[in-house]
C-alpha cells in the first residue's frame, strides 16, 4: 500500500496497515480514497498502545488526515449537518478537555468523550447557516445580518472548520443560536480514542455502543483508573487486536526527559538510582531541573504532581498562605479543580450546558472573579474549546488535619471545586503542561512501602505518569520546601491567549440554577 509522506518505523507502518485493513473492512478504502454506506456490522475494536514518545499522535494525525482525505467528515461535537446514508463520519476524542486541547494543538480537532455524547440544539434559523457552511445548501438570507457578517462566517469557517466559532464571527452568541443539548441517539461511525487508558469498563462499553469502528491509543505504563484494579480496557482484547508501538522516537535534540521515563523500565533500577540519574540529567541539560524547593509561581498554571492526599493539601494551603489568600475568599487568578455537578435532575439543561462547555469532573479551572449574582463565579476552562464561563459554584478548600473542607463561600447548588495548585498523579493522567514539579518525596515514600501494581513497583509507573506529563521541562523537587512568590496572581496571560480552535468567541450569559 502507499503509506502517508511522513516516515513510519516498522512497527508504525504495520500498525497503519492493520487499522486501514480494519477501515477498509468497514467501507473506507484509504488506498483508492473509495466510500461506500455503512453496514451495520457488529463492532470492531483495535488498541494501538505504546510509551511515550513510540509515535501514538503522529499515527493518529496521519490517520485522520487519510479519513479526511478520502472524504470521511469529521464529526466534532459543536453541529453535525443532516444525516445522509452514504456519509461516513469520524470522531477523535479525548477523556479530558487538556488531553483534547493538546491534539488540537497538533492540528487535530479533538473534543471530550463527554461533549460527543451530548448534541447542541440549534435555533432552526441559524441551522440554515450551519448547513451553508457544512457543504448541504445554499446561502441563506437571515433578518438582522448582513452580507459582511456572512461573508465573515464563511471566511472563518473555511479556516477553522467550526460552526460556532462562524456564527460568533458573524456577531452571534453562543446563547443565540444553541438553544439546548440533548443526549445523543443515534450511534456514529467511527472513533479514535486519545489516552484511552484512563477509560473505565462503563466509558468503554458506552462507547463501543455509539462506534461500530473503534481505534483505542494509549499508554499500558500508565496507571489505570483507580476502579480497574489496575488493568485496562485495552488489556481485554485478544493480542491480534493490540498493535504495540516498540521503538521510542527521539526528538531531533535528544529528550533527556523521555528517557527518563523509558529508564523506569528497567526492572533492576532502584530509587536511588533514579535520582541519581535526574540529577545527572539536570547537570547537563536545562530541560531538567534538580528542585531544591516548589516553585509557587508556576502553581497557578501548573499544579505540583503528588502521590500522598496529605502532601496535596499542605501544599495548597501553602501556596494560599504565601499569597496572601483570606479563608472567605479566593484571588483572582486561584487555580480550581472541578469536582463535579450538585444538581438536582430537574435542573438537567443546565448540567448539559456546563458539562458541554467544559465543566466535566476533573477540569483545571482559574477563577477570574465573582459573577454577577450570588455564588456565581466567572472561570476560565482551560483547554476547553470556549474557556470562559460563569456559574454556581461550590468551593471547598481542604484543611491539613481537618475531615471536613472549608467552603469560602458557595451557591445552594452548582459546579462543585477543589483547588488546584497540587493534584494527585492519578488526577494528571491525560494532562500535559510546559513545565511539571514533581514532588519526589512522595515517590520515595511510595518505593519504602513496596507496593506494586499490574506487576511493576507502584513508585515506577508513579514517575512514569507524572514525568510524561511535562513538555519542555521537568522539575524534580527534592525538598519539602516553598519559594517565595515573584509577584500576585494574575490572569492577563488568559486574557492575552489566542482563540482556541472550535471556539466561541463569547460566553454565555449567566443564567439562574
Amino acid at each position: 500500500m502507499t503509506l502517508p509522506a511522513v516516515t513510519f518505523s516498522d512497527d508504525q507502518a504495520a500498525a497503519y496497515d492493520r487499522v486501514t485493513e480494519v477501515l477498509r473492512s468497514a467501507g473506507v478504502d484509504l488506498d483508492d480514497q473509495l466510500l461506500t454506506p455503512p453496514q451495520g456490522k457488529a463492532a470492531a475494536v483495535l488498541a494501538v498502545t505504546g510509551k511515550a514518545g513510540s509515535g501514538k499522535t503522529l499515527l493518529l494525525a496521519q490517520l485522520y488526515e487519510a479519513l479526511q482525505d478520502a472524504g470521511v467528515e469529521v464529526v466534532s461535537g459543536d453541529y453535525e449537518s443532516r444525516k445522509r446514508r452514504d456519509k461516513r463520519t469520524l470522531a477523535i476524542l479525548a477523556p479530558t478537555n487538556k488531553a483534547a486541547s493538546v491534539l488540537r494543538l497538533r492540528g487535530v480537532p479533538a473534543t471530550t468523550i463527554h461533549r460527543i455524547l451530548y448534541t447542541p440544539v440549534y435555533d432552526p434559523e441559524y441551522e440554515r447557516i450551519a448547513d451553508w457552511l457544512a457543504g448541504n445548501g445554499e446561502r441563506p438570507e437571515i433578518e438582522g445580518l448582513t452580507d459582511l457578517a456572512l461573508d465573515r462566517a464563511e471566511a472563518f469557517y473555511a479556516s477553522n472548520k467550526s460552526i460556532p466559532g462562524a456564527l460568533a464571527a458573524a456577531g452571534l452568541r453562543g446563547s443565540d443560536f444553541i438553544t439546548g443539548w440533548k443526549r445523543r441517539e443515534e450511534p456514529l461511525d467511527i472513533g479514535f480514542i486519545d489516552e484511552s487508558s484512563m477509560l473505565d469498563d462503563r466509558q468503554y462499553e458506552d462507547l463501543c455502543e455509539i462506534f461500530p469502528t473503534l481505534v483505542l491509543f494509549g499508554d499500558p505504563a500508565q496507571l489505570a483508573p483507580v476502579n480497574q484494579s489496575g488493568a485496562m480496557v485495552f488489556d481485554k482484547l485478544p493480542a491480534p487486536r493490540v498493535l504495540a508501538l516498540e521503538r521510542i522516537h527521539r526528538q531531533e535534540a535528544d529528550n533527556p526527559i523521555l528517557d527518563l521515563a523509558h529508564a523506569l523500565g528497567d526492572p533492576d533500577l532502584g530509587f536511588e538510582q533514579f535520582e541519581r540519574m535526574v540529577e545527572q540529567a539536570a547537570a547537563r541539560d536545562e530541560r531538567v531541573v534538580w528542585g531544591q524547593r516548589v516553585e509557587v509561581d508556576l502553581m497557578a498554571r501548573s499544579p505540583v504532581l503528588v502521590w500522598r492526599n496529605a502532601t496535596r493539601i499542605r501544599l495548597i494551603n501553602a501556596f494560599r498562605q504565601v499569597h496572601g489568600a483570606p479563608e472567605d475568599a479566593l484571588l483572582e487568578g486561584e487555580p480550581l479543580i472541578c469536582d463535579g455537578l450538585e444538581l438536582p435532575l430537574k435542573h438537567r439543561k443546565k448540567r448539559l450546558d456546563l458539562e458541554a462547555r467544559g465543566l466535566i469532573k476533573g477540569a483545571q479551572v482559574i477563577y477570574l472573579g465573582e459573577g454577577r449574582k450570588p455564588g456565581f463565579s466567572r472561570l476560565h476552562v482551560m483547554g476547553a474549546e470556549d474557556p470562559r464561563v460563569s456559574a454556581a459554584s461550590i468551593v471547598k478548600i481542604e484543611k491539613p488535619g481537618e475531615e471536613e473542607p472549608f467552603i469560602p463561600f458557595a451557591a445552594r447548588m452548582g459546579a462543585t471545586f477543589l483547588h488546584g495548585a497540587a493534584v494527585t498523579i492519578h488526577k494528571a493522567q491525560g494532562s500535559q503542561w510546559e513545565t511539571v514539579q514533581v514532588f519526589a518525596p512522595d515517590l520515595y515514600a511510595a518505593a519504602r512501602m513496596g507496593r506494586s501494581e499490574a506487576g511493576q513497583p507502584l513508585w515506577k509507573r508513579l514517575a512514569y505518569v507524572a514525568i510524561t506529563r511535562a513538555q519542555d521541562r521537568l522539575i524534580w523537587v527534592v525538598r519539602n520546601r516553598l519559594a517565595m512568590p515573584k509577584g500576585p496572581l494574575s490572569v492577563d496571560d488568559l486574557r492575552s491567549l489566542p482563540a482556541a480552535p472550535l471556539s466561541l468567541s463569547e460566553p454565555e450569559p449567566e443564567g439562574e440554577f
